[in-house]
């Protein structure tokens, strides 16, 4: 839908959620002032914020009472308020502001350009804005509009803006504005163990019960690792006590014989799940490199690596059921300090330290792979890992007892669910392993089905050269080289969008893969 004037055009495609019902954006709201609405996202608390301020809903979307806060007067808390994951731009006509918001972790995407002399043009994808052609530039710079910020605008009267403010709006250890319209009690713990303990297991049931928010039939994908379990466990118990007439579809994805599909397995039949395994061979997951990369928008190593999985299930997801909110563990390693390399934090405070870096940069690895290979092809991810409630608790909780333990990473989240029956033990104890591992065949990982893939596309001489063809962020590995002759294919020159790779800390890496940390022990190994 077009809403424009010779100055100001908003353009947006619809993928409906929340209802079936065609509103369609954007939005006009005219209680103050006409303003004009374009969001992707969900707001969780949107009735919750409509009942404390007694707001008159025009339409049935959630995302109108950004409109209702903002013309209110609560700009600066506007986006504050707001429990779920969004990225908009708010038109105020009457006062000429323009205003630019994305949640805290960045699960949804936002891109902007701002050229010297006031244009400002927002997408939600990058690609959307790379071919765009202004008059003082041939090819203004493209930036992704930073998570948990707004941006205010004026807009003068021949359509140009002047920002007037980038504001962070919140941190992610402080306990969420929102939290104040939300009737669930946190027990006060004083760090109790058994205490701290039933408080996780009751906020991710919250988190994982307020994303039910949908029209739409709801799935989830199943690695069969801890955090895709948890979440189809605690989901499904919640399908069950809701009434919900469907039954949960999971969806995992490997080759013949991988780790994944078997432990998957295991916990559908152990949570009663309709499930479905997506098999792929070794070609079909090469060919799908190139479109990853589009979707990705990113040439980081171990996020293209990962995403050919997740870009495969969703596929067919969509070609085959009618699935199309599809919740996923994305989140949980950043914050429960689930990846392997944890294990060599010097200390509880440093390892603490940088499972919040990991949260700041999700919006460039798992959260960009989890919202692009799903939106790639119509569907909607929702992360309860990364809810608001549940983030600020267990960041609030002393170093000490969210470090590794005995050996095995996120041993607090896995000891508050050992007294449930919600997963087989064996599950709720499964070591880490590498992505490739899990999701392959035990006779070849991913890890290595590339490698020799890419080691007949990239000789040693273009990797010598690598640094003088891409002195931003050169690549030090053939994979890194032939992932960025691909980006730079369709998104030649702005290398800048992945400001580092990621990296495993503590430890001299060329390679993200867990494979070159001496503590990894795949299932896989002899």
């Amino acid at each position: 839908m077009l809403m424009g004037s010779p100055t100001v055009v908003l353009v947006f495609h619809r993928l409906a959620m929340l209802t079936i019902y065609m509103v369609m954006q954007p939005i006009r709201g005219e209680e103050v002032s006409v303003s004009w609405l374009c969001y992707k996202g969900e707001i969780y608390n949107y009735k919750q914020l409509q009942k404390h301020f007694g707001f008159e809903y025009q339409t049935l979307v959630d995302g109108e009472v950004i409109l209702h806060l903002y013309n209110k007067g609560e700009i600066e808390q506007t986006a504050s308020m707001l429990d779920g994951v969004f990225a908009f731009i708010l038109l105020d006509t009457l006062n000429r502001k323009v205003l630019l918001a994305r949640d805290m972790y960045g699960v949804r995407p936002m891109f902007k350009v701002l050229t010297d002399d006031g244009f400002l043009a927002v997408c939600s994808e990058a690609k959307g804005l790379v071919n765009l052609k202004h008059s003082t530039s041939l090819s203004p710079k493209v930036e992704p509009f930073p998570p948990g910020h707004y941006e205010l605008f004026d807009l003068k009267p021949n359509g140009k803006v002047a920002s007037m403010e980038l504001v962070k709006y919140h941190s992610f250890k402080d306990e969420p504005m929102h939290a104040s319209y939300d009737s669930l009690e946190i027990l006060p713990s004083g760090f109790d163990l058994e205490t701290v303990k039933s408080n996780i297991r009751l906020l991710f049931e919250n988190a994982v019960r307020k994303r039910l928010m949908a029209h739409r039939r709801i799935g989830c994908l199943l690695s069969g690792g801890l955090d895709s379990s948890l979440v189809a466990a605690v989901l499904l118990k919640l399908i069950k006590e809701n009434s919900i007439l469907y039954p949960l579809q999971t969806f995992a994805i490997g080759m013949e014989d991988s780790p994944d599909l078997k432990a998957a397995r295991k916990v559908a039949s152990h949570i009663g799940s309709e499930h479905h395994e997506v098999i792929f061979n070794s070609e079909e997951g090469i060919q799908a490199v190139d479109e990853v990369i589009f979707s990705l928008e990113t040439y980081d190593i171990t996020t293209v690596r990962a995403s050919v999985g997740m870009y495969l299930v969703s596929k067919y997801i969509r070609k085959k059921t009618d699935s199309v909110v599809i919740f996923s563990g994305e989140g949980s390693d950043e914050l429960t300090q689930g990846y392997i390399y944890f294990h060599k934090a010097p200390s509880p405070a440093e390892a603490a330290e940088d499972s919040e870096r990991l949260l700041k940069e999700l919006y460039m690895f798992d959260v960009l792979r989890a919202d692009r290979t799903t939106a790639a092809h119509g569907l909607e991810m929702r992360v309860p890992f990364l809810d608001h409630r549940f983030t600020a608790y267990y960041l609030s909780l002393p170093a000490e007892l969210r470090v590794p333990k005995n050996g095995i990473e996120k041993h607090l989240l896995r000891e508050s669910f050992q007294d449930t029956d919600l997963l087989p033990k064996d599950i709720l104890w499964r070591p880490k392993e590498a992505f490739s591992d899990g999701l392959t065949s035990i006779k070849k990982s991913w890890f290595t089905i590339l490698q020799e893939h890419i080691e007949n596309q990239v000789d040693d001489i273009m990797l010598e050269k690598a640094a003088e063809k891409f002195p931003f962020n050169p690549p030090k590995t053939k994979e890194g080289y032939f992932y960025r002759q691909i980006f730079e294919k369709y998104y030649p020159g702005h290398a800048t969008w992945l400001t580092h790779y990621w990296m495993p800390r503590w430890i001299k890496a060329t390679d993200p893969s867990a494979r070159t940390l001496k503590h990894y022990k795949s299932d896989n190994k002899e």
